[in-house]
């Protein structure tokens, strides 16, 4: 049986740029709503979402953690998220099954450059959401500036429901737009939230401001408008509802602000995500494909339908082993049942149902409809299959991930360590899907990637402490591509004659240029079977192979496209592994005409600085080929915003320490790849081939 209704459950997650506060904020909604019974604080390393070792030390949410809460009558499921940009999947994977999101930002700042990026991440999948502008104690806290930063930046559509009593210091309490009154935060921590009147100073601006939101609230619904025009009494329920509709349709953002360190807004942030906030009845069916028919079909979030799941994380868990989280979109799920895995097309038994609470469990007998749980032991299950019901299977969308963008070597220190390295970093890429490992066929070394280098560092520290695993790790290097300029023909043909039966494969391949970022596509344009078809998929497979390791200097090649026009066969003689070495003959001889070039990986840079540094940075970053895209002012520090290609960036964090005095900060994301200048492409040859 349903503990809570469908329409009464919330699946949310908490986003924001790094340092927003996002964990602090979770950590008091479990305070308020009685899940923990102590503040625990990421500065001390006793926040219950931080529980990774990594975690705690670094002060940074590293990997997201679920939890569940509740409050008025409500079930409150929620993914706490990291803000740092190298562990931008676990954004990605928990806003693809969440229904909605609560928007950290720091009041002293607005919005920073990973706010933009979790916003777009939002976007990506129309999650509707709230805003939270925390900080409100900070010295430096501006509501007005942050709220304006948001309009400009990321919403026209934001609309404040409340104002600050006070700023930084003098920061005591908010007014309620909606109800009109002035709402106080009193006792040891918070948790008597007193109602008075709006103070008489504050009466002018909080009118202003209403009016406002008034004006954006009522054009969202006729009836309401007529009444505003009328300027007849519109209560707050009425309010409140057109503005749930406005949420959920994505045409309003409610904004709210307090200060969770301080235990200030945080209930009004709860009654916010239950009253604005979508159920999973309020959005529309989830959509799918048949696996067998590639067919469109949709499920209901309703328990009557047949069960549809979406795993979307898998961890690892020292005590019970493998845990795969994941969302229910439709239908029940019994303890010890069967599901059917329509990626893999096999069964797999559900052995627990575990709800989580960070990195503790509770045993489930049942799951419904909405529902977020974990279970462990799955074969074959991996982040982004779908679980359903083997009598009616749907394949739902997969989750989508950059592409790593800086890779290490790492070699075992003895021959034990080989085997666990083999395991361990098997486990790590199961759990995290921007995190790619291969072997250098020249070298046999190991070399493993990810999004940045604390990425690296977190996993190469997690091999050592969870896996015991002892080995030696390189200097981080950047994942550059190669691509092509031109269009070419090359012909690929290989010939052996032993004794007996010879090696016979003919192929002529055109290659092309793509725009940057559209992949590779391979066109098969064989016609008259002038190639039998039976070794196309080797031709496939030996360009594949050949855009592994291109002509230039190694580096994988992106962005072409690649067509099988012509060739011919042998009757006795050819074979699949004739034509798939003329077809990296072929690759070779056609990326050379093609005239290729190399391409790096182009960060996008935020530096936050006191304002008597501002040219000694500015000149720094262009000593590293950065572009300075805008600069401006945020309280008495200067932001400059630029573009700088990763390989100019490695031991910037130190750089920037000894040239502020240590008091300048930066945050870094990937942009885009972006052709090298010749210089530097020389160099960067030949150290590849030194």
């Amino acid at each position: 049986m349903r503990e809570y209704s469908i329409e009464k459950t919330r699946d949310i997650g908490i986003i924001a740029h790094i340092d927003a506060g996002k964990t602090t904020v979770t950590e008091r909604i479990l305070f308020y709503t009685g899940i923990s019974h102590k503040l625990g604080e990421v500065h001390d390393g006793e926040a219950i979402m931080d529980w990774m070792a990594q975690e705690r030390e670094r002060g940074i949410t590293i990997t997201s953690a679920a939890t569940t809460c509740h409050w008025l009558d409500y079930r409150i499921n929620i993914i706490d998220t990291p803000g740092h940009i190298d562990f931008t999947a676990e954004v990605q994977r928990s806003l693809r099954v969440l229904d909605g999101a609560v928007v950290v930002f720091d009041g002293t700042a607005g919005v920073e450059a990973q706010s933009e990026t979790v916003w777009r991440q939002a976007d990506l999948y129309n999650v509707p959401r709230i805003c939270f502008l925390n900080k409100m104690d900070k010295v430096g806290a501006d509501f007005e500036k942050s709220l304006e930063s948001i309009h400009q930046k990321l919403s026209p559509k934001a609309v404040p429901l409340q104002i600050p009593i006070g700023e930084a210091d003098e920061f005591e309490g908010i007014v309620d737009l909606i109800r009109q009154k002035a709402l106080y935060f009193e006792g040891d921590f918070g948790e008597k939230v007193v109602v008075k009147e709006i103070p008489q100073d504050l009466k002018e601006k909080a009118e202003e401001i209403r009016q406002k939101m008034l004006e954006k609230i009522v054009a969202e619904d006729e009836v309401l408008l007529e009444k505003f025009l009328e300027k007849k009494e519109i209560s707050s329920g009425e309010l409140q509802e057109v503005l749930r509709k406005a949420t959920l349709a994505y045409k309003l953002i409610p904004v709210f602000c307090g200060a969770s360190l301080r235990n200030k807004g945080i209930q009004l942030l709860l009654d916010g995500v239950c009253f604005y906030l979508p159920s999973p009845k309020d959005l529309p069916p989830v959509q799918g494909s048949d696996p067998k028919t590639g067919k469109n079909i949709s499920r209901k979030p309703e328990d009557s339908e047949p069960f549809a799941a979406l795993v979307f994380k898998v961890a690892s868990d020292p005590f019970v082993g493998s845990l795969s989280y994941f969302r229910v979109y439709s239908g029940h799920l019994k303890k010890g049942s069967y599901v059917f895995n329509s990626v893999t097309l096999e069964k797999e038994r559900i052995g627990r149902i575990l709800r989580m609470h960070a990195a503790s469990r509770n045993d489930l007998d049942e799951l419904f409809a909405g529902d977020i749980a974990a279970t462990v032991g799955l074969k074959n299950t991996t982040t982004g299959h779908t679980l359903c019901d083997a009598e009616s299977p749907i394949l739902l969308e997969k989750i989508s991930f950059p592409e790593p963008v800086i890779s290490i070597r790492i070699t075992p220190e003895t021959k034990d360590d080989q085997e666990k390295l083999g395991q361990a970093l098997k486990k790590l890429a199961e759990e995290d899907p921007t995190f790619k490992r291969k072997q250098d066929l020249e070298t046999g070394e190991t070399i493993i990637s990810g999004m940045g280098e604390l990425h690296l560092e977190v996993l190469c520290d997690r091999m050592k402490r969870e896996f015991k695993v002892a080995a030696n790790v390189g200097r981080p290097q950047v994942a550059y591509k190669e691509t092509i300029l031109q269009e070419a023909e090359a012909e690929g043909k290989y010939i052996r004659q032993s004794g007996g039966r010879g090696q016979y494969g003919h192929v002529f391949l055109r290659i092309k240029p793509k725009e940057r970022g559209e992949g590779y596509e391979f066109i098969d344009a064989i016609k008259g079977g002038t190639i039998p078809q039976e070794f196309i998929p080797a031709v496939k497979k030996g360009v594949r192979e050949a855009m592994d390791k291109g002509v230039l200097a190694g580096f994988p090649m992106v962005d072409m496209e690649v067509t099988l026009f012509d060739g011919s066969f042998h009757e006795v003689d050819s074979s699949e592994v004739a034509f798939k070495i003329a077809a990296i003959q072929a690759m070779q001889a056609g990326s050379k005409k093609a005239k290729t070039i190399l391409l790096e990986p182009v960060m996008k840079i935020e530096v936050v600085i006191p304002e008597e540094f501002f040219g000694d940075t500015i000149g720094d970053l262009n000593r590293r080929r950065g572009v300075i895209e805008e600069t401006k002012d945020r309280a008495k520090l200067k932001v400059i915003e630029s573009k700088v290609p990763l390989g100019e960036m490695f031991g910037y964090a130190t750089s920037l320490r000894s040239l502020t005095q240590g008091r300048g900060t930066f945050t870094m994301e990937f942009d885009h790849y972006d052709k090298i200048p010749d210089n530097i492409t020389q160099e960067i040859i030949e150290g590849k081939r030194k």
